[in-house]
């Protein structure tokens, strides 16, 4: 009888042990666990700060940095001084874009119905094409020698730079043609130029093989001969390059042969008058 107790005793004890030694069961996600490495605790003292200087730079557009930029610079000309100096060079391509915009906004302003060449469309698109004009005499000087060394860049912007002169209306109003007049003055100017400095380079093989006789050539008959400065400024560079420029066009298209040797003696365009336009 004794022996049957101690053995029901030892068998209770047992399974009270089991019972104590084993750890309650908790579902592992409510299980604390520690915050990842390089997270930010959040603040437990909230309270209202300014942005950090990169966060807010992050919530402003390109017009308002750029504005932002522009009258800082304005207060501090030191600080002007440093952004012209180690900002990117303006390349072709970004620069035609800013052009690009100008124009399409200079388009943009003109009335629906009516003469887009009369003097109501001309008051209405004003802003705009001064705006637009300005923007190319900006941008002009920088992509002319010496500031910029390499011919081909300096051909290659003038070539985009005409183009958009050439799409400038002709108004009906003598006195508002002006403004297209002095913009073909100028870059013919600017032509003239880069045409003098191409000749010095490597004996003018920029404009020798560049076929950039026939693109000025024809700049000059669209703009109804008001690039004359500029074809007479490449004229003189293709004369003093020698005969090599002579046998050089003999062996290549009949057209351009017959454009180059025009320019050299100075009957371009004698045989076709060109249309001039409202001036």
């Amino acid at each position: 009888m004794t022996g049957r107790k101690r053995k029901a005793d030892d068998e209770g004890s047992a399974a009270d042990d089991d019972r104590m030694s084993a750890s309650p069961s908790v579902p592992p996600a409510t299980l604390p666990r520690p915050p990842p490495r390089g997270m930010k605790r959040m603040r437990t003292n909230v309270s209202g700060r300014p942005l950090p200087l990169p966060r807010l730079l992050e919530t402003l557009s390109a017009d308002e940095m750029r504005s932002l930029l522009q009258s800082i610079c304005q207060r501090h000309p030191d600080i002007g001084n440093e952004v012209v100096t180690t900002a990117p060079r303006p390349s072709i391509q970004s620069t035609m874009e800013v052009l690009s915009k100008y124009e399409a906004a200079f388009q943009a302003a003109f009335p629906f119905g009516g003469r887009a060449s009369s003097d109501y469309a001309y008051n209405r698109v004003r802003q705009q094409l001064d705006e637009l004009l300005d923007s190319l005499k900006d941008f002009t000087p920088h992509f002319l020698p010496p500031h910029e060394q390499q011919p081909a860049t300096s051909l290659a912007f003038l070539d985009g730079a005409t183009d958009i002169i050439h799409r400038l209306p002709n108004w009906d109003t003598y006195q508002h043609n002006r403004h297209k007049q002095e913009a073909y003055e100028e870059v013919s100017k600017a032509w003239a130029i880069v045409i003098r400095e191409a000749a010095k380079r490597a004996g003018g093989i920029q404009l020798q093989y560049g076929g950039w006789d026939q693109k000025i050539a024809k700049h000059n008959e669209v703009s109804g001969g008001k690039m004359q400065e500029a074809v007479n400024e490449l004229r003189g560079g293709l004369g003093w390059m020698g005969t090599e420029t002579s046998n050089a066009a003999t062996a290549g298209p009949a057209d351009a042969m017959s454009i180059r040797q025009q320019l050299l003696s100075g009957n371009y365009g004698s045989g076709s008058p060109a249309s001039i336009g409202a001036w």
